[in-house]
């Protein structure tokens, strides 16, 4: 109990971290139990109350179509933060593999790498478009193709780091001794990652987040019948003009969870890392 006090203590040591730590926990908690908490229903249409500004009804004013952004936010953030943590996990998951691979056989290196350079030669935006198209706009098709986009970026981390582990004195002692190929990534290797994973995996939650609003502000994504953030700011953009709230609210609430991945993961960097410890 008092080393994970201590590691919290570490962790929160800066206050922006925990205030990073409370926008992520709103938000989760609006994704799950949003379902009771809405303040109108998140898909009924109200054509006479079409672009409301904010007021005490509708707290965040009303789209194009009548329906409350407020519960809209709420409805929607189940999807898109389902959307980034699939992606997240998924891209980490393979990308440490082959990481892992790449930096621990010399063989698989130069065809691994090399496959790697190649996906990391298009634009992440592009070729998110690109994948979306092939496969077809849904929730599952977008979160397979933004794996397939981030797992280069983790692939490449790992890989980085697994040739410096593999290099040290205890895995070579390690090796002397007989240990298993198999044995050896998991018990010497693999637990010596988990700081740049984890990093990476916030991280890549945040760069999902984004890409996501980018791919349905392109048409790309999950599609309009879905209320993602980002499929909201996209359907926001024609009439910004003159309703910039249906703009606003639903763009916080991205930048907002997006910044916020970003300074726990800056916070989970500094605390596992023991160069790091100790600096402002």
């Amino acid at each position: 109990m008092a080393e994970w006090r201590r590691t919290f203590s570490q962790l929160f040591a800066r206050r922006v971290v925990l205030l990073a730590m409370v926008v992520l926990g709103l938000m989760l908690f609006m994704a799950v139990a949003g379902q009771w908490l809405l303040p109108h229903e998140p898909m009924a249409m109200k054509v006479s109350m079409r672009l409301k500004p904010p007021s005490w009804t509708y707290w965040s004013g009303t789209d194009e179509l009548g329906r409350d952004i407020t519960s809209r936010i709420f409805y929607g953030a189940r999807y898109s933060l389902a959307i980034g943590a699939g992606t997240a996990v998924l891209a980490v998951a393979l990308g440490t593999l082959l990481g892992l691979l790449a930096g621990f056989f010399k063989r698989l290196d130069a065809v691994l790498m090399r496959c790697v350079d190649a996906m990391m030669a298009f634009p992440d935006i592009l070729l998110g478009i690109a994948l979306v198209s092939i496969l077809g706009a849904s929730p599952v098709n977008v979160v397979l193709a933004l794996t397939l986009v981030y797992t280069p970026r983790v692939a490449r981390v790992v890989r980085a780091c697994t040739l410096v582990i593999r290099e040290l004195p205890y895995v070579e002692a390690a090796r002397a001794v007989g240990l298993s190929t198999p044995r050896l990534l998991r018990v010497h290797i693999l637990p010596n990652l988990m700081s740049p994973i984890l990093v990476q995996l916030s991280f890549i939650f945040a760069y999902a987040l984004l890409a996501e609003a980018g791919l349905s502000f392109f048409g790309g994504g999950v599609g309009a019948e879905i209320p993602t953030w980002g499929t909201m700011v996209a359907a926001s953009t024609q009439h910004a003009d003159r309703a910039v709230w249906t703009l606003f609210y639903p763009g916080m609430a991205i930048v907002l969870t997006a910044l916020s991945l970003q300074l726990l993961g800056d916070g989970v960097r500094d605390m596992l890392d023991p160069r790091l410890k100790g600096t402002p």
